[in-house]
This record gives structure tokens, sequence and C-alpha cells, in this order.
């Protein structure tokens, strides 16, 4: 595979495995100005579509706020949560198929300093993208960017070998925040790399 910006191709598939393949890749924020800001992705979440409980198209659910997980693989789903933070997903299968992956942590590369201006409350570099909402803060990623194509645009894109990378440690989690999702709650389908002090939350030994 190449080390390049990711193409259409390689972000088909089942959400397990993009969650997985994630790992390890970069996250590429450019900005306005021209400046780039990126980091590495160690937490992810799989959302597999009209089945899932936790998934926002569950049962077939179509709405204005979920429309762009039903668009074609490798388009950016940004969504609003408690009215503040901003999520920010990678849709995967078919169009029509609504299953993605949420984004849930990065550690930092590039542009730590606009992220530590943009994140002026986290007090370590491991705060700045451990969650969801704080990386899309750190970032810069809003609703503006919810549609975007991933594999074209010159805004936000993904790049690097799939992972996870050989040298880790790939633990499967159950989600978090979706308790009100039964037994899908317990799915262990939250990914991230054992290594990393980025990640959101880790079990338990």
């Amino acid at each position: 595979m190449s080390r390049g910006r990711w193409t259409k191709e390689q972000f088909q598939g089942d959400a397990q495995s993009l969650a997985k393949a994630l790992l390890g890749t970069q996250l590429v924020r450019m900005l306005d100005d021209g400046s780039q800001i990126s980091g590495t992705i160690v937490e992810t979440e799989a959302y597999l579509g009209v089945m899932d409980r936790a998934a926002h198209a569950f049962g077939g659910r179509r709405t204005q706020r979920n429309e762009t997980m039903y668009a074609a693989a490798g388009t950016a789903y940004v969504y609003l949560i408690y009215g503040m933070y901003n999520c920010f997903n990678v849709v995967c299968g078919e169009p029509d198929e609504p299953t993605a992956v949420l984004v849930r942590a990065l550690a930092p590369i590039e542009g730590i300093q606009r992220m530590r201006e943009a994140r002026s409350k986290a007090k370590r570099e491991r705060d700045l993208c451990s969650g969801p909402g704080k990386l899309c803060q750190a970032l810069f990623i809003d609703r503006s960017l919810d549609g975007e194509d991933l594999a074209s645009s010159d805004r936000l894109f993904i790049k690097g070998e799939p992972g996870p990378p050989k040298d880790s440690t790939l633990i499967c989690a159950p989600r978090i925040g979706v308790d009100y999702a039964g037994a899908w709650a317990d799915k262990p389908l939250r990914y991230y790399l054992e290594e990393s002090e980025h990640v959101s939350k880790k079990l338990r030994s």
C-alpha cells in the first residue's frame, strides 16, 4: 500500500476493518493560511449501520443530521454533540449503506502550537487530542467539513500505510458513551494502540 494520501478505494469496506486500518495513519488538516496540522490516529470506533443500536442510522433512520452517513466511502461525516463539540467520522461501505468510523484520538505531529492555542485549557500535550471533541477542536474540524471528500480534499485528508503498525499492540474494547444501546454497548468495536498515551480511555489491567 502507498504511504501517500489515501485513495477512494482504500476507504471502501466494512467499518470494523477500516477502524483497524486507520490506526497508525495520519489525519491532516490544511488551514486557509497554508499551515498544516496533523496527528497519528491512535483510537477509533466502528459503527455498523442500520443494525447497530449505537449508530445514528439505526433502524434506517435518515435525517438532515446523519444524511452524510449515507454518502460514498471516504466522505467525512462531522456532527455536533451536546450543542458544542464536533466529532469526525469516516464513511465506509457502499452509497446508502450508513456505516462509519469515529476517530477518537490522535497523537499530535505537526502544528502543535496551533493545537495549544485552540485547546488553551489543555495543560499537557497528551490532552490535546485525546478524545473526539478535543481532536476536532485542535485541528479546527467543524461542520463546514461535513461531506468533504477525503480522497480529493485540500483541507482534510488521511495519509500513510494502513495499520495497525506492526510494532504496536491492538486493543479491542467496548465503545464509549453508548450505554443506551443495550447489548450493543458491550460489543468490542473500539480499537486503540496500547502503547499510545494519547488514547482517551484504556481498559483497566
